[in-house]
């Protein structure tokens, strides 16, 4: 009774490791669905900074900027998260996402922004808004890396190149920010 008991123990853990394989499974679509957020997480990052004004602007605004950063970054981690559980995808998966890759305008447009603005977030009555800025910019950059090399891990041979420029333009977007912000 005590090995039939045990037996069972094991083949329901087996089952239900198997269960939770499955559903932890991503694909093609839940990375596709990941983008759509990126991009929506990135143009609220955007317009928050393009509305933060070039003097008077307001602690609790820069903050909020923080926040939606903080945001984005969540959000990268959470893509990155499913494109290492995807897997390596099909030919038509790899061009559909590579497709579907939302317009790099609105995080083009927050880094170029945020530089434009560091005279605003200087004259904050904050001490070490360049450290938090800094380490914002860092942090989504690195997050951004790791799902860019997610993504490319599970690109078929023949689009991996296409998939490590746009993660390579990417990356060297950062510089000039980063650099600002190092300052």
């Amino acid at each position: 009774m005590v090995q039939v008991t045990f037996s069972l123990a094991i083949i329901s853990i087996a089952a239900a490791g198997l269960t939770r394989a499955a559903v932890l499974k991503r694909d093609a679509a839940t990375i596709e669905a990941d983008l759509g957020v990126l991009a929506s997480q990135a143009a609220t990052l955007d317009n928050a900074i393009n509305a933060f004004p070039l003097t008077g602007g307001s602690v609790d605004d820069a903050l909020a900027i923080h926040t939606d950063a903080t945001t984005l970054i969540s959000a990268v981690n959470t893509a990155t998260g499913d494109a290492q559980a995807a897997g390596t995808l099909s030919e038509a998966d790899g061009r559909a996402i590579l497709a579907g890759t939302p317009s790099l305008e609105p995080l083009l447009g927050a880094l170029q922004g945020v530089v434009a603005k560091k005279p605003a977030f200087d004259a904050l009555p904050i001490s070490d808004i360049d450290a938090i800025i800094l380490q914002d910019l860092e942090t989504l950059q690195s997050s951004l890396d790791a799902f860019g090399d997610a993504l490319v891990n599970d690109f078929p041979a023949d689009l991996v190149a296409e998939a490590t420029e746009l993660k390579d333009s990417i990356d060297n977007a950062f510089a000039p920010a980063i650099a600002a912000y190092s300052s």
